[in-house]
């Protein structure tokens, strides 16, 4: 048996979102060879004047969107009352039960709008223990 015939470079899992009962994301382990290429992807060089030499810069809203699309494959369960936990948003006039439908721009705005859940998926995601059967 070969190790390399049995590493996984990625797998998805459905994980409960603590503390909203009913929310669940399925998320996708990275693995580390694939977050250094998604990070490579998201640098720029720029010229520093002051120390003559090329400095990297990570664009932080390009590897937002790229981290999202990449870890982030669904939900369920997120209502508008669960949603007003994680983000400021106007829910007058609005059931609080319904349900916001998964699409991948809402993934990256939840991502990029809420400090909890970005937390959450940045630990979810690099925890082996969500993906084990």
């Amino acid at each position: 048996m070969d190790l390399k015939s049995l590493v996984v470079d990625t797998k998805a899992a459905w994980v409960d979102f603590p503390g909203l009962s009913g929310f669940s994301v399925e998320i996708v382990n990275l693995s580390r060879k694939e977050l250094i290429a998604l990070r490579k992807r998201c640098l720029t060089q720029k010229f520093d004047r002051k120390s003559r030499q090329l400095a990297e810069i990570l664009d932080e809203e390009k590897f937002v969107k790229d981290f999202t699309h990449a870890t982030v494959k669904n939900w369920k369960g997120l209502t508008l009352k669960h949603l007003e936990t994680l983000v400021l948003i106007d829910t007058a006039d609005k059931d609080p039960s319904v349900e916001l439908p998964f699409s991948v721009e809402s993934a990256e705005l939840l991502v990029s709008s809420s400090s909890e859940f970005d937390l959450w998926l940045n630990e979810a995601v690099f925890d082996l223990n969500n993906f084990r059967n």
